[in-house]
């Protein structure tokens, strides 16, 4: 009867643990683009919700654009004179640790501006809560019976090594 009680807590911890550990990695303009002068960053962020644990990633060609944090006023005004972060490498990663909103613009000349063509900006704002769930299939007359596919541009990871570490310890500690 104790091993069917451990295996059970066991489990209980498992599930509550993978739960609290899963977070999104979003690839910054995908699927129509990616962190480049033809991608509406206004229209891609608008249909996301951030959470704390999240990830968000920009792909770019290195050799022709940045990733700058900046504050607020530097964002409204495009100014990439004191960032608080730079990131060159094409593919970098950035945690969204905490709630509040957090600040991205390209550094390079022309490519952020307050008005024309260069908008390369984005505000990521990480909001309380878990990663969305993928919506509901529809239902009633002509709705499809199969749930739609995975879109392109939802979370394309999930991480839970955190999760697994600590099923491993309350397993240590049951025994």
């Amino acid at each position: 009867m104790a091993a069917a009680r451990r295996i059970a807590l066991l489990a209980v911890a498992a599930m509550a643990t993978l739960s609290a550990a899963s977070a999104a990695t979003y690839n910054v303009g995908e699927p129509e683009g990616a962190w480049d002068l033809r991608t509406d960053y206004g229209s891609w962020v608008s249909s996301k919700k951030f959470h704390p644990g999240d990830t968000i990633v920009f792909k770019y060609s290195a050799q022709a654009h940045d990733v700058l944090e900046v504050s607020k006023a530097d964002y409204d005004s495009c100014s990439a004179s004191s960032p608080t972060t730079t990131l060159k490498t094409g593919n970098d990663e950035v945690a969204l640790n905490a709630t509040g909103t957090r600040y991205f613009i390209c550094g390079i000349p022309g490519h952020c501006t307050t008005t024309g063509t260069g908008q390369m900006k984005i505000a990521i704002d990480v909001v309380e809560g878990s990663s969305p769930s993928p919506p509901a299939p529809a239902s009633g007359p002509g709705a499809s019976s199969s749930p739609p596919p995975p879109s392109p541009s939802a979370a394309t990871s999930v991480r839970a090594t955190a999760g697994l570490g600590l099923v491993v310890l309350f397993a240590g500690l049951l025994a």
